[in-house]
Order: structure tokens, then sequence, then C-alpha cells
């Protein structure tokens, strides 16, 4: 089947839904966003949409629980069944899952969302076949950007392209986090319509990257007890657990850059290919030279293994962190 991108499905939902669609990637907000297009779209003409619409997750519910739900007749006009964690689907379940997949029923649009899929998977294979696809990579920084000239029209606020790059280098370019960011810069602009980069600093500016830089301070020197103090007050402080887990492992894939460029070129070669505070400078050298390319290495295994954990449910995305960080500062 083929696969869309975000901006062909919008095209393609005009002229009407399909029965089986795959959303499929990192980008989580974006990919709810699609999910909820695709159910306005089905159940437009629907009155009753409680009872036109059900959704499963496969951490919790049973997949023949959500094909008894898809395989049941709408009151009237269409049925939406919206299953997340495909990836938890047990190999014990997957016949049931294949023999809806072959023969969907015409009044039912089934939408699976997941991070990725387990393409060994004989389920796995006929959904890739079968199933309308929607990729949703993490956004690039332009891409990043434009989302948020779009949405901050919506919010009725205005901010030049200094003001946005400089928000997407704090926050980076998980959509969910980015739209908190914007929502807390609209109120703080709302006289004025204008996002500044006062307005920027005074709210996620000094305060969150002085304590990112101290939280990437503690997790290299081991301690533990500081590290962790220093993430719970960035959480207290509003941090989106997402972000802070793209922090560090953006710290981590920076460490690994600055380890290389400080061999090949010296303190020179690092600070023209990393941005940082004069006043971080020494202390960053210190951290290269005594950090070594196997601890840099398991700090970006550990990142990411957690970013998984956190975007498929796995315990509470603060003990996620707190795991993570009791792991790292070691």
């Amino acid at each position: 089947m083929k696969t869309l991108t975000r901006t062909e499905l919008e095209r393609s939902l005009r002229e009407g839904v399909r029965p089986l669609y795959l959303l499929l990637g990192p980008e989580t907000y974006l990919r709810q966003a699609a999910a909820q297009a695709i159910t306005d779209t089905a159940l437009a003409s629907t009155f009753l949409r409680e009872f036109s619409e059900s959704s499963f997750s496969l951490l919790t519910d049973s997949v023949k629980s959500a094909m008894v739900a898809a395989e049941e007749k709408p009151m009237m006009g269409m049925r939406v069944v919206r299953i997340r964690n495909f990836g938890k689907l047990r190999e014990a379940d997957e016949d049931i899952l294949i023999h809806y997949l072959i023969n969907p029923m015409p009044t039912t649009v089934m939408i699976f969302s997941a991070d990725e899929i387990d393409k060994r998977k004989k389920s796995s294979k006929v959904l890739l076949e079968v199933c309308t696809i929607v990729e949703f990579p993490q956004l690039k920084d332009a891409e990043a950007k434009a989302w948020a000239k779009s949405r901050l029209k919506e919010l009725k606020v205005s901010a030049d392209d200094q003001v946005l790059s400089e928000v997407i280098r704090l926050v980076g370019t998980d959509v969910q986090t980015l739209a908190n960011e914007l929502e807390k810069l609209a109120s703080a602009a709302a006289g004025a319509n204008r996002i500044t980069l006062d307005h920027v600093d005074e709210l996620i500016g000094r305060s969150r990257e002085l304590s990112n830089f101290e939280l990437a301070d503690h997790l290299m020197a081991g301690n533990r007890k500081k590290a962790l103090e220093t993430l719970h007050r960035l959480l207290e402080d509003g941090a989106e657990p997402v972000m802070l887990v793209g922090l560090i492992a953006g710290n981590y894939h920076r460490l690994a850059l600055g380890k290389h460029l400080l061999a090949r070129g010296g303190r020179e070669e690092v600070f023209r290919n990393i941005s940082l505070p004069p006043f971080k400078r020494d202390s960053y050298i210190s951290t290269l030279q005594r950090s070594t390319a196997t601890k840099i290495a398991r700090g970006i295994q550990l990142t990411a293994a957690a970013d998984l954990a956190i975007k498929t449910s796995q315990a509470t995305p603060r003990l996620q962190l707190e795991m993570l960080v009791c792991e790292l500062a070691t």
C-alpha cells in the first residue's frame, strides 16, 4: 500500500476515508492529530459519535475485543476503531488480527498507531500490505519552525524567525513540547500579540538552559543526588519528560561530537562547531577529557531506551526519567 505524507493524507481525506490506516513514527502529537482528523472525517455525518468510536491499547486491552468492536455494525454511518501500542501484540493473537485485515468491515475505519513495528512479524507484513500508511518522523528544525508559525497564527500572536529559532533551540522539535511552550509564550505576549526574545528568555530560556547544563554536569560527574535534585526542579518548572529525555540525549550526542572534534583540532575546533556560553567552555572541555567513548555510547543507548519506554507507556514518564538519571549517574 502507498505511504503518504501528512500533507498527502489531508488531500486524501477530502476524497473520503479508507478502511485501514497505519500511522507510524515517533512524532506522537502529529500522529494523534492525524488519527483525530481521520476519525472526524469518517464520523462527519454521524450524530451519536460516542456509540461509533472505540479506542484500544494493546498494553491493556486484548486484540480480540478490538476486533469484536470493529465487526459490530454501526447504528448509522460509519464506525471508527483506534488501536495504539501495536508493538505489544502477542504472537498468539496475530491470526485474529490477520483474519480481520484480509477482510475488513466496509462500515469500519480502523486506525493503528505505533512508533515503529517489527517487520519480521507476519501480522506486520500484512499490515504494511493492506493499510494506508502515513509516516510521522521527528521534525527537522525548519519543519518545526513552520509548524510553530502556523500554531501561533491560531493563537493570534506572532514571532519573527530569530525568536522561533531560539525557541526551537531551547525546546527541541518534539511537537507536544513545542505546543505547550508556545501556549505559555502566547499567554505572556497577549497584550502586544507578539512574542519577543525577552519573553523566551524569561519563560524558557536562561533558567532551563542553565539547569540543563547543570543536569548534564551532574550526570557526567556521577553525582546521582544532585542530578535527581536538578531533574525534579526541571519537572516542577513544567519541563515535559519527553523534552528532558531529548535534552539528555542531545547532551550525549554533543559529547560524542565534541570528543571527536577535540581529538581532531583541539578546543578551537570544538567551539567552532558546538555553541556554548563562554562561562561553560572550560568545564565542557574538562568533561570531554574525562569522558570515555564507552560511557558516552552507553548514555546514548540508555536515553534511546528511556525515550521508547515513555512513548510506549511503560511505567510513568517521571519514573522512567528518574530511572534513567540513576543509571547514567554512576
